[in-house]
């Protein structure tokens, strides 16, 4: 089924962003609130300490599960939101490249930043995502 989610691009703004900077659902979308996807194992473990990039797989692995539970994928994500708890930009864009690269043409509206510190010991990535599906 082709995804609600319409991605918004404008020439106006600078082409160096590596997603859409705006996205629409239609009205009769059903909006999915996803928590913070964190790079946690099954039975709770932080998975990948000390490795970003990991960490942001494994968030993305946990999101895509959170989303098929919910019954959407990550086609029908509309935004997301990645937090690296980290002040060096370097590892900031190690996380989203593991991000962009999971999204590909998907190229949802996204934030990135940088935070202090995050819910688990040893996390260093966590992305929370909206999606929309029409049933």
């Amino acid at each position: 089924m082709p995804s609600a989610v319409s991605l918004i691009r404008s020439t106006k703004l600078s082409n160096t962003a590596e997603y859409a900077y705006a996205a629409t659902a239609p009205a009769n979308a059903r909006l999915i609130f996803l928590a913070g996807s964190c790079p946690l194992d099954e039975n709770g473990k932080t998975v990948g300490i000390g490795d970003f990039a990991h960490q942001a797989r494994a968030c993305i692995g946990n999101m895509v599960i959170a989303l098929e539970a919910a019954g959407a994928s990550i086609e029908d994500v509309i935004s997301t939101r990645v937090l690296v708890a980290s002040t060096n930009q370097k590892e900031l864009v190690t996380a989203w490249n593991e991000v962009h690269a999971a999204f590909g043409s998907h190229d949802v509206p996204s934030t990135l930043l940088g935070t202090t510190v995050l819910g688990y010991e040893n996390q260093l990535v966590e992305i929370e995502a909206i999606a929309a599906i029409v049933d």
